[in-house]
């Protein structure tokens, strides 16, 4: 075995510990189970992965010209709705 050190946030890291001492083994052979799980789900296919933030997927650049006041008036420009005046 090759020894390695891993940062867990506090709070993982005492959920993770109080589930070994529940299944009666050692953190150490908790986390490798944890980790032979996940590889072996990916390397099955079965690993669902996750959908895209659709928010995070436009990515979709504006080239063209645009108004220098655009981040002041942004709500003018997306909501006004020029046909009303």
């Amino acid at each position: 075995m090759h020894r390695t050190t891993i940062m867990l946030p506090e709070d993982l890291r005492q959920r993770a510990v109080r589930k070994a001492q529940e299944m009666g083994i050692s953190l150490g052979e908790f986390m490798r189970n944890c980790a032979e799980k996940e590889l072996k789900a990916e390397k099955k296919g079965k690993h669902k992965r996750k959908e895209r933030d659709p928010f995070f997927a436009d990515e979709e650049v504006w080239t063209g010209p645009a108004p220098r006041d655009g981040s002041i008036n942004i709500d003018k420009y997306l909501y006004d709705d020029e046909d009303e005046a």
